[in-house]
């Protein structure tokens, strides 16, 4: 998931908890957002709040009837159960990325990262990547999920899942940066393709069309905050041009291809479909 835009909401706050109001100050300088406390958030009708508490960061919808708070979460719930036992790299996304590929550890660059969980799978799978998120406050939840999970690392009792769990952290960073100004700031450094990313994937946000209800809370929140993805079409074009072995494009089943470019080939699932845009043979 991304965002097309720095532009922060209106009706945003900063929110902490009792014994947080020093962070929360601090992300009030750092994002340009107002604190309020959290216990005067029950009074507010609608917007969002970045809540600061001990478990880390959150967003949350505020008004009545609003869905729980989301927050970045590497080590447990649905991305510990993905990483276990989501099926290696016979998922359709480690196909997709050419992780199947025999000796193929791809260097993936992941240009709407949202809250990071296809880059860990793929980094679990053996992949490096770079996660690019431009929205300040979404950005600000992948950092501290990052955070939190490296230190929780620590704290694992498993030794063996600990080295695991360290390995793959060690092979994930994150940029706070626009994509289209991170590759084109990655040609003027280098004057061959030797730096650009074996491999470039983009999952655009686009206008949900399932009735509310049916929107998982996080989309929810996230078309709230950050809207849809207004320059997809530049994305897929720029991806196109600065790519070793291939650009994928995650999509809805159904959904047009991107910018009307039909890929090379696709995988397609019950609610996803990779659309494959091949430049060149995988090595090896």
């Amino acid at each position: 998931m991304s965002q097309p835009s720095s532009k922060l909401s209106k009706t945003t706050y900063i929110a902490p908890r009792p014994g947080y109001e020093s962070r929360a100050e601090l992300l009030s300088f750092e994002l340009k957002l107002p604190v309020l406390a959290f216990d005067q958030t029950k009074d507010i009708i609608e917007g969002l709040a970045l809540v600061v508490d001990d478990l880390g960061l959150s967003l949350l919808q505020l008004g009545k009837k609003a869905p729980g708070p989301v927050r970045c979460d590497f080590l447990g719930g649905a991305t510990q159960h993905r990483r276990l036992y989501g099926g290696g790299k016979g998922q359709d996304i480690a196909k997709a990325v050419g992780l199947h590929h025999k000796g193929f550890k791809p260097q993936i660059l992941d240009m709407t990262a949202g809250l990071g969980r296809d880059s860990f799978v793929l980094a679990s799978l053996g992949a490096s990547l770079v996660m690019l998120e431009r929205n300040p406050i979404v950005f600000a939840l992948l950092e501290d999920g990052l955070t939190r999970a490296r230190e929780g690392v620590l704290n694992q009792s498993c030794e063996d899942d600990v080295a695991d769990l360290s390995s793959v952290l060690s092979r994930i960073s994150s940029v706070g940066i626009d994509a289209c100004t991170y590759l084109n700031q990655l040609e003027e450094q280098h004057s061959s393709d030797e730096k650009y990313p074996d491999v470039i994937y983009l999952d655009p946000m686009f206008p949900v069309r399932e009735k509310s209800s049916k929107v998982k809370k996080e989309m929810q929140l996230f078309h709230q905050l950050v809207g849809t993805d207004e320059d997809g079409s530049e994305l897929l074009s720029l991806a196109l041009e600065k790519v070793k072995y291939r650009v994928v494009v995650k999509r809805s089943a159904h959904a047009p291809f991107l910018a009307e470019q039909k890929p090379g080939y696709s995988l397609k699932g019950k609610s996803t479909r990779f659309d494959i845009y091949p430049i060149q043979k995988l090595p090896g």
